[in-house]
């Protein structure tokens, strides 16, 4: 198989989708991989490692794009990539349609067959491929909050952990999941104190097992929210359903409410938000007020540690990349279940529940 890798050109995203020696075993196995110049320099890969591994190293990325069979990403593709999309190629990246209304029609129209990251999922419901840029992002919005409630940085002035006689922050975690439980583990260790909503009571009871009664564990509802939200410092929304948009769970008027400076990081921007006033920005251009409250909804947070990052996730995309490689397209859709649930669009049509009831459109089972 003809294997692409683009260089990312999201808003400062220096991640990349194939390191080295994951090069390597590609080219051991008979299958050809074109990397884009420059691909892996923000993730500290040269171009002379990637040639060394066995790479074709190719000046632009409609070169890329125009060789491969199958294409493997990090990001969505952005409008610019639109026009690289036809009925024989594979794209094998994070999605996130549910969204993205106009990227998914792009992909219907071309036909494109998009496997997506982040709806790969096992037969123990485990998502393998969204779990560690997760675990990334938890432990970085407690880090980004703290920075942001710094007083310079338009934030309410508070030390996350406080100081001997001054009581540290209040740190809310909406969602305990991967994201929500990595977030909490940052900012326990921070000496924040920390309160945790989820709708799962089995999950809260293994949240205080997990943290010995360090954070304080709620059941989720409006009320429940709002009144969490009022005495909170920093908020972090780590909402999922995976393929689907996020739910809204905080609402205006519940911001109306809370302290002037405080700070809202809303992981799940992704699909689309969990705050009713959030909006995708950038690391560019990060943050933004909305009735004083300080909003960061960086849609690709890991990027800004993108060593870090392009490890976590070539670690756990790799074993798939090799198997559609070695398989094909088609007889990994079909003898992998965890794949076929990966399956976003294909032959034109919208084959993940989630993605097609967020955006009204037709579900179609893959036959």
């Amino acid at each position: 198989m003809r294997i692409g890798v683009p260089k990312e050109i999201k808003d400062h995203e220096s991640r990349v989708a194939l390191v080295p020696h994951g090069v390597t075993a590609l080219r051991e196995a008979g299958h050809e991989v074109f990397v884009e110049a420059l691909a892996g320099a923000g993730s500290s890969f040269t171009d002379e490692e990637y040639a060394a591994a066995g790479a074709v190293i190719v000046p632009t990325a409609a070169e890329v794009w125009k060789a491969a069979d199958l294409i493997v990403k990090v990001k969505e593709p952005q409008p610019a990539e639109y026009r690289y999309f036809r009925s024989d190629l594979t794209l094998f990246t994070y999605l996130h349609l549910a969204p993205l209304p106009e990227l998914t029609q792009a992909m219907l129209d071309s036909g494109i067959t998009g496997i997506a990251y982040e709806t790969i999922e096992e037969a123990d419901r485990s998502l393998p491929l969204l779990t560690p840029m997760s675990e990334v992002a938890g432990r970085m919005a407690v880090q980004i909050g703290a920075q942001y409630l710094e007083a310079p940085n338009g934030g309410r002035g508070v030390l996350l952990g406080g100081v001997p006689g001054v009581a540290p922050a209040n740190v809310a975690i909406i969602g305990g999941g991967v994201v929500g439980t990595n977030a909490a583990k940052v900012a326990i260790g921070m000496g924040a104190h920390v309160t945790m909503i989820d709708r799962s009571l089995n999950r809260l009871r293994q949240l205080d097992d997990i943290f010995n009664g360090q954070v304080v564990t709620l059941a989720s509802n409006q009320w429940t929210i709002h009144e969490t939200l009022k005495l909170a410092d920093l908020v972090i929304g780590a909402v999922l359903v995976p393929g689907a948009s996020a739910p809204r769970l905080v609402r205006r008027p519940t911001l109306v409410a809370m302290k002037q400076g405080a700070v809202m990081v809303d992981v799940a921007i992704d699909q689309g938000g969990c705050f009713e006033t959030s909006r995708p920005t950038t690391h560019s251009n990060p943050v933004y007020y909305e009735e004083g409250v300080l909003h960061y909804c960086v849609s690709n947070m890991p990027a800004a540690v993108p060593h870090t990052s392009t490890f976590a996730l070539t670690n756990a995309t790799f074993p798939y990349l090799q198997e559609i490689a070695h398989q094909g397209v088609e007889r990994a859709i079909r003898g992998n279940a965890a794949i076929r649930l990966g399956v976003n669009i294909y032959q034109g049509k919208v084959t993940y529940r989630g993605v097609a009831e967020s955006q009204g459109r037709p579900y179609h089972e893959i036959v």
